[in-house]
């Protein structure tokens, strides 16, 4: 069905954080009328100055020049022709899916809904979501699916810090409940997107495919993260490893372990299909183990510290151990479901004393600079590689009376550290 955007449409974004964002700014600049709901009042006044609250390249450089209105007046929506949902969807302390920031968000777009307007959902869902959830919200307004209301899911992509793939150009899926919809969808995304845009024939298809990708990710990540726990036993340099069997050219994906996964969608995603699953009779065992493999990370990097410490006959508690970095990924201020917080619970548990430092996140750092963070400190643990944490040289960390250092993501010269003295231990390394 062959739909062509024929006027100047609004959008509404629901949801200004690092999916939102991006999407209304890339939005405004393909020639769209953009109007942000966010309910941080902060976050709003930071917007309408043009300044990003996100640490991004994309935003940085573009909200300036694209700039559109932050409200956090829901009764906006209703000048909206397309309202996208960007809402977080985590998972609580048991692991369980809180849907709640969807169900808000559809309910505020539903009372307050133009006649004929299409509504996406971003938002990471387990399958089965649109029709259990969102389309008995939209309903229970009065509104009918199809036709005074249209209701898609294009999954949020994004990859914080990617200079290369960002809302600009990664390839989407989408789905919907009718054949209208799903092609109002598609002329939407293919209008803001330089890359393909899929349909999928169902919705609940749309949904799985977040599912699956961020899945298929931590299952390959807790394969080497258990390679690194197996390879340590075996006195085996797993890095080594891995770059020597990249030099098959097919049927092998490279993946590396680390002191833990962060970030909003593999260490989340996997519980939404799990449960979802389990609801419909069946145990996803495979899912549910990697989860355990992942989430058992920070605690055995502060396994290893330990041990490390014991070669130089210091208790880990009692000692100053600084943390470098906050972040769950290089070079970004995102610390949504970092290894950090992690490593610290395991850390306060042995009652050592934590300093941290993190470049891109100093209002959360206990450290003002990185020399602050050394000099207070008897061994360190990376814990995101930093493009500042390169100058940590074995000489730098001697001088600092460096007993020990974790490397949590594999990052260092292993060799110069050794060589200067300083106990270097790797994951799986």
């Amino acid at each position: 069905m062959a739909i062509k955007k024929t006027k100047k449409e609004t959008v509404c974004v629901i949801g200004l954080g690092y999916v939102g964002l991006p999407l209304a700014v890339r939005s405004k600049e393909k020639g769209y009328d953009v109007i942000g709901i966010e309910l941080n009042q902060a976050r709003v006044n930071l917007i309408n100055k043009k300044i990003s609250p996100i640490e991004d390249d994309f935003l940085t450089k573009n909200l300036p020049i694209f700039p559109f209105k932050a409200t956090s007046d829901e009764k906006e929506i209703k000048k909206a022709d397309i309202v996208l949902i960007c809402v977080p969807t985590p998972v609580d302390s048991l692991y369980l899916p809180d849907l709640r920031p969807v169900e808000g968000a559809c309910k505020m777009a539903a009372a307050n809904l133009k006649k004929g307007a299409l509504v996406v959902l971003e938002s990471t869902v387990n399958p089965g979501v649109s029709e259990e959830v969102v389309k008995p919200i939209f309903e229970s307004y009065g509104h009918k699916i199809g036709q005074d209301v249209f209701i898609a899911h294009c999954p949020e992509r994004i990859n914080p810090g990617d200079p290369k793939w960002n809302v600009t150009n990664i390839p989407r899926v989408v789905g919907a409940f009718t054949p209208k919809g799903l092609a109002r969808a598609k002329v939407f995304y293919e209008s803001i997107v330089d890359g393909i845009i899929r349909p999928m024939k169902h919705i609940r298809e749309a949904e799985a495919c977040k599912v699956v990708e961020n899945s298929f990710r931590d299952i390959n990540i807790a394969f080497v993260n258990e390679l690194a726990k197996s390879f340590d036993a075996l006195d085996i340099d797993v890095k080594d490893v891995i770059e020597g069997a990249s030099t098959k050219p097919f049927a092998f994906m490279a993946h590396y372990p680390a002191c833990g996964i962060g970030g909003h969608c593999i260490p989340v995603d996997p519980y939404y299909l799990i449960e979802r699953a389990k609801k419909a009779g069946f145990d996803h065992k495979f899912l549910r183990t990697s989860r355990e493999i992942n989430n058992s990370m920070p605690a055995y990097t502060v396994e290893l510290l330990q041990d490390k410490l014991n070669e130089v006959k210091m208790p880990l508690n009692g000692t100053n151990v600084g943390i470098l970095g906050i972040a769950y990924k290089a070079n970004v201020d995102d610390d949504r479901e970092s290894p950090y917080y992690g490593i610290v619970k395991e850390l306060k548990k042995h009652k050592a004393n934590i300093h941290s430092f993190d470049p891109h996140l100093k209002d959360k750092s206990t450290c003002k600079t990185l020399g602050a963070l050394l000099k207070k400190s008897d061994a360190v643990i990376l814990v995101t590689n930093h493009r500042e944490f390169e100058v940590l040289s074995g000489e730098l960390l001697k001088k600092n009376g460096i007993k020990v250092i974790i490397d949590g993501k594999n990052f260092l010269n292993k060799d110069e550290i050794k060589k200067a003295g300083v106990i270097y231990k790797g994951i799986g390394r």
